[in-house]
């Protein structure tokens, strides 16, 4: 059972949170249909109320909740049960949950493809978020690698909550330099550029490499981890974003509002294109004879697939001595403790934008979509601004 904030307490019928609205009639019928319910009064258990009954804490908690796909709008504090969790897998208390792409196309339903994953009508998934820092609670009877009262990041579901359940195999123990907010900067977006720019993208020292969206997320990432393997990095940005990508040890930082990256000037041993919609063959002009391009994400494909040019890519590259290649990646505690390693060396630093409050989520989503975003954006849960 889900429990979803009712009139205000001053009677007016509307909730004063500014990213609390009321619903439509369509978003009541979907919650509805999930199990979801209005609080009758703030005293009788809200949001900032949690009830006990006979002395015990109620097994809900706070969380964000989506009533259905569409804009920021269908995010919603509420409250719901605990997750439980099964023999491989743990619980953790939340104390930061990041944002990131997969959130938005998570919310949105949008390439419509990803609806095979998400819920093809409503959600699958009420509560959104993955990204996580916190404390283990509990754990499954067949975890070994953790034990409660463990602090770990990594990947969970659900993780815009208080408490969110995860695979021991896709956590580690957190950083001890990072704070739970860094932390939880880090785990998807991270593991996304060192699997691109190594496992995939087959990084070398001395190389000349470009970072499209260097100062996004994924990008961020990115500069730092090729930087840290010796190579000679360039990172692409707005005007507005250029002083944070030279801040990431970039060599050089072109704004694509003024300057061509691919007009051929200049050539690359490896393109990491980290969510751009730039022509495949313009993008070509910029890679050396037998350079390698690696797509991420499906930013700019079309509202269907979302990843038009990632196929393109793909029939293309057998007939060129160019490499071009498209890849989604896969989350393991492995993963998660190369990069463990890269920040306690100190080559490796989360940029966080800001530190949005579980209520003001929706506003973190805005922000992400209209590009304000410098580097990573968090959810304090536990951890606040």
């Amino acid at each position: 059972m889900i429990d979803m904030p009712g009139p205000s307490a001053d009677g007016s019928g509307t909730d004063t949170n500014a990213d609390t609205k009321r619903l439509s009639r369509k978003e009541e019928k979907e919650m509805n249909r999930a199990g979801v319910t209005r609080y009758p009064k703030p005293s009788e258990g809200s949001v900032d109320n949690p009830q006990e009954i006979g002395g015990v804490r109620s097994s809900t908690m706070r969380a964000v909740v989506q009533t259905g796909y569409g804009s920021a709008d269908v995010l919603q504090p509420g409250n719901v049960e605990r997750p439980q969790i099964g023999p491989d897998e743990v619980l953790v208390e939340v104390h930061a949950a990041g944002v990131d792409r997969a959130v938005w196309h998570g919310m949105t339903g949008l390439p419509y493809v990803g609806r095979f994953v998400f819920g093809i009508r409503a959600p699958k998934f009420v509560v959104p978020g993955f990204d996580v820092a916190g404390v283990v609670v509990e754990v499954g009877n067949k975890v070994a690698r953790f034990q409660p009262g463990d602090e770990v990041f990594g990947i969970g579901k659900g993780t815009f909550a208080e408490f969110a359940a995860a695979s021991a195999d896709k956590l580690s123990p957190k950083p001890a330099s990072l704070t739970f907010a860094q932390a939880a900067a880090v785990p998807m977006s991270g593991i996304t550029a060192l699997q691109g720019l190594i496992d995939v993208g087959r990084l070398a020292a001395g190389q000349n490499v470009l970072i499209v969206g260097a100062s996004g997320g994924v990008g961020s990432y990115a500069v730092q981890i090729a930087k840290a393997m010796g190579a000679n990095v360039a990172g692409v940005s707005s005007a507005a974003k250029v002083d944070l990508v030279r801040s990431l040890g970039a060599d050089r930082v072109v704004d694509y509002t003024s300057e061509d990256f691919a007009d051929g000037s200049e050539q690359y041993d490896l393109i990491l294109d980290t969510g751009g919609n730039t022509a495949l063959k313009r993008l070509r002009k910029a890679l050396t004879p037998r350079g390698t391009l690696v797509i991420v994400g499906g930013e700019g494909g079309g509202r269907i697939l979302g990843i038009g040019r990632q196929l393109q890519a793909v029939a293309w590259s057998p007939f060129l001595r160019q490499r071009l290649t498209m890849f989604t990646s896969k989350a393991h505690h492995r993963d998660l403790d190369r990069l463990g390693l890269l920040i306690e060396s100190g080559d490796m630093v989360p940029a966080v934008h800001r530190v949005y409050p579980l209520d003001r989520a929706p506003a973190a989503l805005r922000d992400l979509e209209t590009g304000q975003i410098r580097g990573k954006a968090v959810i304090g849960v536990k951890e606040g601004p």
